[in-house]
């Protein structure tokens, strides 16, 4: 039951993230709403939920792989709306190329988002956890961080890192009442998607399609209310990685 508690999504303007925010508010959750780059995007997902689902939400622009930024953030966000309950780390990026050419940028950019975004948010959010005795952290992983991808070696990195410090929280939180799960979506019909479009391995998926991102949103509602799992990494790949 999460009516009336506080979850934090990052990413949560476009796309699997607004897929998110939709599916918690429309659950009853307030949400903080946190974007990097369109303040018109973020500011129109919190005002439709309001409207329509009566939650409260505001959005804030944070650059997630600035460990001082989101302090200041989640001290923000603390006192809106008195604590944070659930955390969905979505924002990621991507900067494909060949290993052989991978400009050395392309390769930090990656890691600082995904990975080291998903730390530093944990890391400050952790403390709130700790007070209310509960808490659930959901991460947005990939199935790239599985099976590897040709032309991700970025991105997949980051994505297997991000499951790793998935298990490890959990282990090291769930004493305290936290929970910490990932999700594996495969290929899900988004703005970052577009690039793949012509990637062979879509015809291997066996459900025949690409996923959509309120299937992505479904699975992080089942686990943000599933009381007994924990370090568990749920996939929503149509069966390509299995």
């Amino acid at each position: 039951m999460i009516r009336g508690k506080t979850a934090i999504v990052t990413g949560g303007s476009r796309g699997i993230g607004r897929a998110i925010v939709e599916k918690l508010a429309s659950q009853g959750a307030n949400v903080a709403v946190i974007y990097a780059g369109s303040q018109d995007l973020a500011q129109q997902v919190c005002t439709q939920c309001a409207q329509q689902y009566g939650s409260e939400l505001k959005a804030y622009q944070c650059d997630v792989s600035d460990y001082e930024a989101v302090r200041q953030t989640v001290a923000q966000i603390r006192k809106e709306f008195g604590t944070v309950h659930i955390l969905v780390n979505n924002a990621g990026i991507t900067r494909d190329g060949l290993i052989a050419v991978m400009p050395r940028e392309d390769l930090d950019a990656v890691i600082d988002t995904n990975l080291k975004g998903a730390f530093h948010m944990i890391r400050h959010c952790t403390g709130l956890f700790l007070r209310n005795r509960e808490g659930c952290i959901v991460n947005i992983a990939s199935v790239s961080g599985l099976m590897g991808n040709g032309g991700q070696c970025n991105y997949a990195a980051s994505k297997a890192g991000l499951i790793g410090l998935t298990k490890s929280v959990a282990r090291e939180l769930a004493s305290k009442g936290v929970r910490c799960n990932a999700i594996a979506p495969g290929f899900i019909e988004t703005d970052m998607t577009r690039s793949q479009q012509e990637n062979p391995l879509l015809t291997s998926i066996p459900l025949g399609r690409m996923g959509k991102p309120e299937e992505v949103a479904d699975a992080v509602a089942f686990l943000v209310s599933a009381d007994y799992i924990t370090g568990e990494v749920l996939r929503v790949d149509g069966g390509i990685a299995m």
